[in-house]
């Protein structure tokens, strides 16, 4: 009974310092750093220990950063990613941020056996293979490799894509986006996705990967794209299953 006890006390203490923590992130601005956990337990009036694990829950809810040997800093807010059929573009806009991106490869190429059993096209067929940095209000947010048949698209230049929206680009021609596979899988990025994303080589991420369809089912495009894990969440809408 003694030891049920002093975890509830434990709990309720830990979720005072919890509440007391947030009341102080709402003066800081991103990238702020928090005091010593020293100082801020001596404020708090409570142990270093219990401070700790208030301050792991932050971090695993992504509102506070903590860097080894630095200190423990406001975190970037992460984005609500719902899992729907929209563009990049379009989830931004939508959530009151300003899109954006910058083309970091454009190349035509055959296929290939992998990606041509993507799209459901020969392996010797062309596909434009289109790498791109995505931005949210000036933050890099991704690193997207979109392939797509170049019969599809004839003419598509480099130009078309910066800071525009590949869907956007498919409507203007008449082709309409009807159906879609997307899986979802923790990662984390490589040396040439951490450069690109401006984040540590192995930082956490989501990949992200979506074959898109047209109303007779033939693929569109297949999209490769890693997601920042300090920056997005994903978002799912439940419902009962119909009776």
């Amino acid at each position: 009974m003694t030891i049920a006890g002093d975890e509830g006390a434990a709990n309720t203490k830990r979720r005072t310092v919890r509440r007391e923590l947030l009341a102080m992130l709402d003066g800081l601005d991103v990238g702020d750093a928090l005091p010593s956990e020293r100082r801020l337990a001596e404020t708090l009036g409570v142990s270093r220990p219990t401070l700790r694990a208030a301050i792991d829950d932050l971090v695993a809810d992504g509102l506070l950063d903590r860097r080894h040997g630095s200190g423990t800093y406001v975190a970037e807010p992460r984005i609500a990613v719902p899992l729907t059929m929209t563009s990049f573009t379009e989830d931004m806009i939508r959530r009151g941020m300003k899109p954006g991106g910058r083309v970091l490869s454009f190349r035509t190429a055959s296929a290939g056996a992998k990606i041509g059993r993507r799209l459901s096209v020969s392996p010797v067929e062309e596909v434009f293979t289109i790498r791109r940095l995505r931005l949210a209000d000036g933050a890099s947010m991704a690193i997207e490799t979109l392939y797509t048949p170049t019969e599809l698209l004839p003419g598509l230049r480099k130009e078309d894509l910066e800071g525009s929206s590949f869907y956007d680009l498919l409507r203007g021609r008449g082709i309409v986006i009807a159906s879609g596979t997307e899986t979802i899988e923790p990662t984390v990025t490589t040396e040439e996705e951490a450069a690109d994303l401006g984040v540590p080589v192995h930082t956490p991420a989501f990949l992200f990967e979506r074959v898109t369809r047209d109303e007779r089912g033939r693929p569109l495009e297949y999209v490769r794209s890693v997601y920042r894990g300090d920056r997005y969440r994903l978002e799912i809408d439940l419902r009962p299953p119909s009776t």
